[in-house]
């Protein structure tokens, strides 16, 4: 096994405070350090020194980061190797997701999943994007279907593996009694001179959502903020402006609403991605989950199920 301050370690890297570790790993702060302090002692070398209120990887510490990660990625290979081997033993499956692709796509792989491998126990995690790496780095989830935003780990982070799995259009969400209502398909641009509903500053949804709009050639006039799709739906039955919402993601019933797909270069869409630990596509498991987020993803592409 691989010695379990090697993980203290990398955690430490991706939080940045013993802190943020210690709440990671419900560990305490003073348990965390003392794990870090017999790890250098042990090696004879120094790892960390402090910064201001954090701490900084020395050129060992970088050097024993860089090879934990080849270590771990070993280890999910192996892992592979032996579940292969192994047939159908009780195992389990924690698939994690943000909310649309947890309601829209995850059930879907956890049914699968049952009916191909009923000895495996599944479980679906609902979380941000942010999280759900976390979620692969401390081992407390195995598949995850992210949002692609900047804040994201790099493709090329070598604790990872994130491959594309599926561009989920964005409609424009307008009152059922709107000038627009009639319109089949729309212009971005159409709709400068609107009010806006959009998620508050900083989430992933509003950046999107002004990034979109500054391509169509304009600043949305935000008039409202709304974080959950129902709220959103809510306003905009209300008359009190537009948005823009991912063709994923359900929307109550009851609203005098209307979606219209938009037209033009670029529709904007947000871009899905799977992601696990280097190493683990080999695993069984991990690849029938794999395998049926391909599959649904392309029923939604194909057919808009």
């Amino acid at each position: 096994m691989i010695d379990h301050r090697l993980q203290v370690l990398r955690l430490l890297a991706e939080y940045g405070t013993v802190t943020a570790v210690a709440e990671a790993l419900n560990y305490t702060p003073s348990a965390v350090s003392q794990q870090l302090r017999t790890l250098a002692s042990e090696l004879g070398v120094t790892l960390l020194v402090r910064d201001g209120r954090g701490v900084r990887f020395t050129e060992a510490g970088r050097a024993l980061l860089t090879g934990s990660n080849k270590l771990f990625a070993t280890w999910e290979e192996l892992r592979a190797e032996l579940d292969s081997s192994s047939g159908d033993q009780p195992g389990s499956m924690r698939l994690c997701g943000f909310s649309t692709a947890a309601a829209a796509l995850l059930p879907f792989v956890a049914t699968t999943l049952a009916a191909q491998r009923p000895h495996l126990s599944v479980r679906i995690i609902e979380a941000d994007p942010d999280e759900c790496f976390r979620l692969l780095l401390c081992d407390q989830a195995d598949v995850a279907v992210v949002v692609a935003t900047s804040s994201l780990p790099p493709m090329s982070d070598p604790r990872f593996e994130q491959r594309a799995l599926l561009d989920d259009p964005l409609d424009l969400l307008v009152a059922a009694d709107s000038q627009f209502a009639g319109e089949r398909s729309m212009r971005l641009s159409d709709t400068a001179n609107q009010p806006w509903i959009l998620d508050r500053p900083g989430r992933p949804h509003h950046q999107l959502v002004m990034t979109a709009c500054a391509a169509a050639g304009f600043a949305p006039l935000v008039a409202h903020e709304a974080a959950e799709w129902d709220t959103g739906a809510a306003l905009v039955g209300a008359g009190l402006g537009v948005a823009l919402v991912p063709r994923l993601a359900r929307l109550p019933a009851g609203y005098p609403i209307r979606r219209i797909a938009l037209r033009g270069d670029p529709t904007p869409s947000r871009h899905l991605l799977t992601a696990i630990r280097s190493g683990s596509r080999g695993q069984p498991a991990v690849a029938a989950a794999l395998a049926a987020l391909d599959e649904v993803s392309h029923r939604r592409q194909i057919h808009g199920e």
